[in-house]
C-alpha cells in the first residue's frame, strides 16, 4: 500500500483522488444531537464520523488551582467504528489523539477556568469532553476537535440545586467560549506531505504534525507524532496551508451557535 501510495503521488494524486492540500468532503456539523450531555454535535469530514458530548459537574479543584475550573478530554474506541479496535481501555495512539485535542483547547485558553470556580478552593466546575468514533476513516484528531469546537459551543450551564450539586435542568446561560480553536493535521509519506489523511494513508505514514490555531494568524500548539521528521521549512510550509485551509472547517461551523 505504502509504494501505491508513493507512487500516485509522483503523478500528485492520492489513494481517493483528492490534491495533497484538499480536506475529504462532505464536512458537516450538526449539534444537540445527544440530550443527554449539555452540548453535542455529530461530525463528518469524508466517511469519517465522530460524536462528541460535552458533560458539565461539579467537583473539588486541584490543589495547585484553587480558583480554576477542570477540562478532561476523554476519546472512546470501539469494534464499532473499526475492526482493529478491542474492547476495553483504548489504546495509546487514542489516548495520545485525546491530549492533541486538549492540548489545542487548552493552549488556546478557548475556556477561561477561572470563569468556572465556584468556591475557591472548594466547588469548580468541570468540563467532560468525550469523544466517541462512529466511523473511523481516517483523522479522527481534526473531526474529534471540530466536534470538541461545536459542542462546547452549545453547551448550557445546569442549574444548581440547594446541595450545590447540578440538576438535570439546563439554564439559559452558556458556557463561555473566548476564542475559537481550528484544528489541521498533516503527514508524510515518504517525501509527499498532505492534509485530512485517510486510514490507507494512515497507516503508512512516517510522521504527522498537528496544527491548532485561534484565527488567521495564531498558532496555539503543534505536536507531532510517528517515527520520521519534518524539516524546517516543511514545518513553515505545513503552518502556511493550515492558515489557507481552515477556513473550510469554519464554514462548517457557520450554523452553530
Amino acid at each position: 500500500m505504502k509504494k501505491y501510495i508513493i507512487e500516485l503521488a509522483k503523478d500528485n494524486l492520492r489513494i481517493d483522488g483528492r490534491g495533497f492540500m484538499e480536506l475529504r468532503k462532505p464536512i458537516s456539523v450538526e449539534t444537540g444531537v445527544a440530550k443527554k450531555a449539555e452540548g453535542s454535535a455529530l461530525v463528518t469530514i469524508g466517511d469519517t464520523k465522530v460524536l462528541v458530548g460535552v458533560k458539565l459537574g461539579v467537583g473539588t479543584p486541584f490543589p495547585d488551582t484553587p480558583n480554576k475550573g477542570a477540562l478532561i478530554v476523554n476519546m472512546e474506541a470501539t469494534r464499532l467504528s473499526h475492526p482493529d479496535f478491542d474492547s476495553g481501555p483504548p489504546p495509546p495512539k487514542i489516548i495520545e489523539m485525546a491530549r492533541i485535542i486538549d492540548r489545542g483547547i487548552r493552549e488556546t485558553k478557548m475556556i477561561d477556568l477561572e470563569k468556572l470556580c465556584i468556591k475557591e478552593g472548594e466547588s469548580v466546575w468541570m468540563v467532560f469532553i468525550d469523544i466517541y468514533p462512529l466511523n473511523h476513516a481516517g483523522n479522527l484528531i481534526d473531526a474529534g476537535a471540530l466536534g470538541a469546537l461545536a459542542a462546547l459551543k452549545t453547551a448550557r450551564m445546569p442549574k444548581l440545586g440547594d446541595d450545590g450539586r447540578p440538576t438535570e435542568e439546563l439554564s439559559s446561560k452558556k458556557l463561555l467560549i473566548t476564542k475559537e480553536v481550528l484544528t489541521l493535521t498533516f503527514i508524510k509519506i515518504n517525501d509527499t506531505i498532505v492534509v485530512d489523511p485517510c486510514i490507507e494513508e494512515e497507516e503508512v505514514m512516517d510522521a504527522r504534525i498537528t496544527v491548532s490555531t485561534s484565527g488567521a494568524d495564531r498558532i496555539n500548539a503543534l505536536q507531532k507524532s510517528g517515527k520520521g521528521g519534518f524539516t524546517e521549512d516543511e514545518v513553515i510550509k505545513i503552518i502556511e496551508n493550515s492558515f489557507k485551509i481552515r477556513g473550510m472547517l469554519k464554514k462548517a461551523l457557520s450554523d452553530v451557535k
